[in-house]
């Protein structure tokens, strides 16, 4: 009878650690996240919610560990989607720009001066053209889910005003690593320069080159106005949507449930920063105004101008993306 009994708990033991072991098992899915920007800035602070919306939705069956400033890629953002389409990176909240040089298609956000509003942003992403996008992405083995945004870009220097093209003649701008950039900044007579995000404040603070663009709140939180960015332009030129991003094989690996799970809070964290990018708009340009940035604001007829001096590179860029996706864009942005 002892022995029996003994046998019993053993099995009854067993049973118990085998129990514990696949519970345990299930709680330990954790996806690395990549992000280019910590969470002092909106982009970082997206990718933590969507990390944050996921543990407390999945009771912590799954969690997301978040790696800002590119550290999964050494630094290197532009090759952040080969990482994620290989699997050394299982998930990523990332910029349209970095990962174009891998999907051609996400330069129709770089185009300059194309997107002109929040109301033509909308209109792209919620319609027909965005999920062509989509459709691209996914065509090349990573898994997009929700739109997020970095916001329009804004061209910063430390020389002067610039308000007509004549002012970028000759002046060094930090670009990153599209050759779109390069070629827009080349029409403008500007002499672009490319570079990491990592490498770019320091590039400033030395005064290797003279100017950068980016959203108001990269401007704003990273105060690029220490490093000698005293004159801003607000020109608007191109829009920078964030995408979250699964990698293929890892998202065919989750259950039905966690995918939708996925989904759902990737839509939920891309609303709310992208509300909250909006919102603090104003207030971020008032910050900067206050620390005694020089804002130019463009009149129609200056706009226009520096439409004018880039429209060949539209002309270049556009069957490169596709004819059929600019075409549906222009179509959602006439009747936004």
């Amino acid at each position: 009878m002892t022995l029996t009994r003994s046998m019993a708990c053993v099995s009854t033991g067993l049973a118990g650690a085998l129990l514990l072991s696949f519970s345990f098992s299930a709680q330990a899915r954790e996806l690395s996240v990549s992000t280019v920007l910590p969470d002092a800035f909106p982009w970082g602070q997206a990718a933590e919610k969507w990390a944050e919306l996921v543990e407390e939705r999945s009771d912590g069956e799954l969690t997301m560990r978040v790696y800002p400033n590119s550290q999964l890629v050494s630094g290197d953002q532009t090759r952040e989607f080969s990482a994620m389409r290989s699997g050394l990176i299982d998930a990523a909240v990332g910029s349209t720009i970095n990962w174009s040089p891998q999907v051609p298609e996400l330069n129709l956000f770089s185009l300059p001066f194309f997107i002109p509003d929040e109301a033509a942003v909308d209109a792209v992403t919620g319609g027909e053209a965005g999920d062509m996008v989509f459709e691209a992405i996914e065509s090349r083995g990573v898994i997009p889910l929700a739109w997020g945004e970095n916001g329009f870009r804004q061209v910063s220097n430390s020389q002067g005003p610039i308000s007509e093209p004549e002012d970028l003649e000759g002046l060094k701008i930090r670009v990153v690593g599209s050759p779109l950039f390069q070629d827009t900044f080349s029409a403008l007579n500007a002499d672009p320069t490319q570079m990491s995000w990592a490498d770019a404040k320091p590039a400033l603070t030395t005064g290797a080159v003279d100017g950068q663009e980016n959203p108001l709140s990269v401007f704003d939180v990273a105060r690029i106005d220490q490093v000698g960015q005293e004159h801003l332009t607000l020109w608007n030129y191109m829009n920078d949507p964030l995408i979250f991003a699964v990698n293929q094989q890892v998202w065919q690996s989750l259950s039905e449930e966690h995918r939708t799970l996925l989904r759902d809070t990737a839509v939920e964290a891309g609303e709310w920063e992208i509300a909250m990018t909006r919102e603090e708009e104003s207030d971020r340009l008032a910050a900067i105004r206050e620390r005694g940035v020089t804002v130019t604001e463009l009149t129609d007829a200056q706009y226009q101008a520096f439409v004018d001096a880039t429209h060949a590179v539209y002309d270049e860029w556009a069957p490169r993306i596709g004819e059929d996706l600019v075409e549906a864009a222009q179509t959602a942005i006439d009747a936004r």
